[in-house]
């Protein structure tokens, strides 16, 4: 299966610092792929590079053209979308008023009304709460706000940066119940960063692991569950 998106010899800068040292990965049309690796491997880095959010070299090509130097909002209107870690919800608007800001580039009103109702089915207890104050809601409920606004931009591929942290188990099985629902149902590539390996590897097809900027394994998920050295780093056996 073709590309969708592509990334060769990455390097990126915070200032005179640099934080990745020529990463390369491709994700699929379709596909789940997972970053892993230990805190200030360079994964959410890797998410800002995509979307020109820090100082970037190499190739970045998305369905074949080069993306490299667009600035971040063409990079959302070419439907790329964003959660970052901290959830980045407006927690003084409403849940209503967070995810209709998020379709604000869409001029169709009766589409983006068929895009709240898609989006509803996948998280109806954000329906019960359409005219709650997002500050109110739960971590688990702000994520699932978080997921949703990026679905309102009608993305092609999501980035998301640890979407379990600071969640309860049960809601982190929930989350992930549904983001398996979005890319099959969707077909809405996946690039996933997240600390918890064993879940992130069970839902991703494909993953890459970063150590210090550097792309040091890759391979099919399964491949790399089953390394000694990622099973006993990061899986914990």
């Amino acid at each position: 299966m073709a590309a969708l998106l592509e990334v060769k010899g990455l390097k990126a800068f915070y200032g005179q610092t640099q934080s990745l040292y020529d990463v390369g990965f491709e994700i699929e049309t379709g596909g789940i792929t997972t970053l892993l690796g230990a805190n200030g491997a360079g994964k959410t880095t890797t998410l800002r590079a995509i979307c020109n959010m820090v100082r970037r070299e190499g190739l970045i090509r998305f369905d074949g053209k080069d993306i490299k130097n667009l600035p971040t909002e063409e990079v959302v209107r070419l439907r790329i979308a964003h959660v970052p870690e901290g959830r980045g919800t407006f927690t003084t608007l409403t849940v209503d008023e967070n995810l209709r800001i998020a379709a604000y580039t869409r001029k169709d009103k009766a589409a983006v009304n068929r895009e709240l109702e898609r989006v509803f089915s996948y998280f109806p207890r954000l329906q019960e709460r359409v005219q709650q104050q997002a500050g109110t809601l739960s971590g688990g409920e702000q994520q699932m706000l978080a997921i949703a606004r990026a679905l309102m931009l009608g993305p092609r591929l999501m980035l998301l940066d640890e979407p379990s942290f600071g969640l309860a188990p049960l809601i982190v099985v929930e989350i992930f119940r549904i983001l398996r629902r979005i890319n099959e149902e969707e077909k809405v590539s996946i690039l996933l960063v997240e600390q918890n390996a064993a879940l992130a590897l069970d839902l991703a097809d494909h993953a890459y692991v970063l150590e210090t900027g550097h792309v040091v394994m890759s391979g099919p998920s399964a491949v790399v569950k089953n390394d000694e050295n990622i099973r006993k780093s990061y899986l914990g056996y």
